[in-house]
């Protein structure tokens, strides 16, 4: 089969990664075979490229994936050949622990993520157990539905451990894939979204998906957010999100890395009121259902 190998990390400049043919894998146990139809692009993949994050090399990166059942393990049940699937971040985890058994596989100390430490979706075919591939409605394209796996996943396990009910105002630092979404789901459920974000474009699309105010990443809001989720990769937005969260309120922060420190944080001014900083770690198979 044909994939897009990584075989060392390096600037993007340098064009690292090298088509290569490689043996189609053959599904063992509970795995089943995907023939891979679409496979989108995370920022992650970007950091794995150029050495940020280490994965393991030689790697074929992609866990956005989007396919159909080609063939099957010799123990595997859940699908039949032929059906639509989808294959997110979690590739494997133990299965044992008391994370695992609590449905918190994210923090399975053997977590391996997909096109990280497993071959990924930039191939032809890609192999993965069952239980870590999730049926896709017919009513989501494959195009539609890859982007889902990743950003739509992350930004639903962000909102749920943000706490934000239904009245409340949601403020998002940063605008990118995942927020294009969550702001979506936020306004479903009945929020108010206040969008914090540099670029006057990305301002401009927020207010078109619902934001009932918009503005810079130092601006002041109109009124205390009661829960807000950073998706910058810099460290400086956190103590303004904590300045104009609401007493009792929660950060999540969603991000893997910032590309800078977080400055220090005057606990009297951002923190005394019980406010909560909480970060985001991979995702669950609960996250991708």
């Amino acid at each position: 089969m044909k994939a897009q190998v990584l075989q060392h990390s390096s600037p993007m400049e340098s064009r690292p990664l090298k088509l290569a043919d490689l043996p189609v894998p053959r599904p063992k146990g509970r795995e089943i075979l995907v023939r891979v139809s679409a496979c989108g692009v995370c920022h992650t993949e970007l950091d794995e490229i150029e050495g940020r994050i280490q994965p393991r090399l030689p790697i074929v990166l992609g866990h956005e994936i989007v396919g159909r059942v080609e063939n099957l393990g010799p123990k595997a049940t859940r699908f039949k050949v032929g059906e639509r699937v989808g294959i997110a971040w979690i590739y494997s985890t133990c299965g044992k622990c008391s994370f695992c058994l609590e449905g918190k596989e994210n923090l399975c100390p053997e977590f391996r993520g997909t096109g990280c430490h497993a071959d990924g979706g930039y191939a032809q075919y890609v192999a993965i157990s069952e239980e870590f591939a999730y049926p896709i409605p017919d009513r989501f394209t494959d195009s539609q539905a890859a982007p889902l796996l990743c950003a739509g996943a992350i930004g639903l396990r962000d909102l749920r451990l943000s706490g934000i009910k239904p009245g409340q105002v949601l403020g998002l630092f940063g605008f990118g894939a995942s927020a294009h979404i969550v702001i979506q789901v936020a306004k479903y459920w009945g929020c108010q979204v206040f969008v914090f974000t540099r670029s006057e474009e990305h301002r401009s699309l927020a207010r078109k998906l619902g934001a009932v105010w918009t503005g810079n990443t130092e601006d002041d809001p109109p009124q205390k957010v009661h829960c807000a989720i950073d998706f910058t990769p810099v460290g400086e937005t956190v103590p303004h999100a904590l300045g104009v969260l609401e007493k009792g309120g929660r950060l999540v922060i969603a991000v893997i890395r910032k590309r800078n420190p977080i400055p220090p944080l005057d606990y009297a001014r951002l923190l005394w009121d019980e406010k909560e900083i909480k970060s985001v770690a991979n995702i669950t198979r609960q996250d991708a259902q």
